[in-house]
């Protein structure tokens, strides 16, 4: 990954993938549906749109930060082909985050790819209590998004393929 040893200004990205045994047109309602992604991710705890297709809310949960909610703006949408969402200030998100649907040997290459900063998230209070451990505290939330990310694309992955 592109985040080893990096710092938060260094917009640290995590990209990872899966491929799912139906076509994009398929997966698309799945991956384009925010409300359904507190069922594959431990951290989001629930997700209402404010404004359908367009803006959402987000609950998460996590054990070292708590409990927040932020609010995130599709920046991208090309059924069925990208979804993309930037969380809190659109001109300079916390985070973006993105699906990618690829056709690919007769399914779909399902990508998933988050990108931190520039805007400031609730790491950014962390690294300022601890300026000297900023690229530790980088290192593992990004592993821990990795993760989360793996168990995100396989929960897509069997929801799909075990209709």
């Amino acid at each position: 990954m592109e985040w080893t040893g990096a710092r938060y200004t260094d917009l640290p990205t995590a990209e990872v993938w899966t491929w799912i045994d139906a076509a994009p047109e398929d997966v698309w309602p799945v991956v384009s549906d925010v409300t359904l992604m507190p069922e594959m991710s431990p951290e989001l705890q629930s997700v209402e749109w404010c404004e359908e297709g367009r803006k959402f809310l987000g609950r998460s949960k996590h054990d070292a930060f708590g409990e927040w909610e932020t609010t995130s703006y599709v920046v991208e949408c090309e059924a069925p082909r990208v979804f993309a969402w930037a969380v809190q200030d659109p001109e300079e998100p916390s985070a973006v985050w993105k699906f990618t649907l690829e056709p690919e040997n007769g399914g779909t290459l399902l990508t998933q790819w988050m990108r931190m900063g520039p805007g400031r998230s609730g790491l950014s209070f962390a690294i300022d209590r601890m300026p000297e451990k900023e690229q530790k505290i980088v290192f593992v939330r990004m592993r821990e998004f990795e993760t989360a990310m793996q168990g995100t694309l396989a929960a897509i992955k069997a929801r799909i393929e075990n209709r």
